[in-house]
């Protein structure tokens, strides 16, 4: 891990695409701007944890039936294979 010290208006570079700003320092609190390219996703690390419990959970889950494709299979005679 790289520890960098910074101060308020302070930037600093990830790669060629990704800025991360100092905008305000208030007691304990640092409020941090973030440029990126709409392809890189930023979250916090507590929502991305959040969503990979979500995923692992889909995964892990019974199939849900949608009742659409339920439709369907039954129209075409299939097996369960669409």
């Amino acid at each position: 891990m790289l520890i960098l010290s910074r101060k308020v208006n302070e930037t600093i570079i990830i790669g060629d695409q990704i800025e991360v700003s100092i905008i305000d320092i208030k007691g304990d609190q640092v409020k941090l701007g973030i440029k990126a390219p709409g392809h890189v996703k930023v979250y916090r690390m507590e929502i991305y944890r959040a969503i990979q419990e979500e995923n692992k959970a889909a995964v892990l889950g019974a199939p849900v039936k949608i009742p659409e494709l339920e439709a369907l299979k039954k129209l075409k005679g299939s097996s369960g294979d669409l």
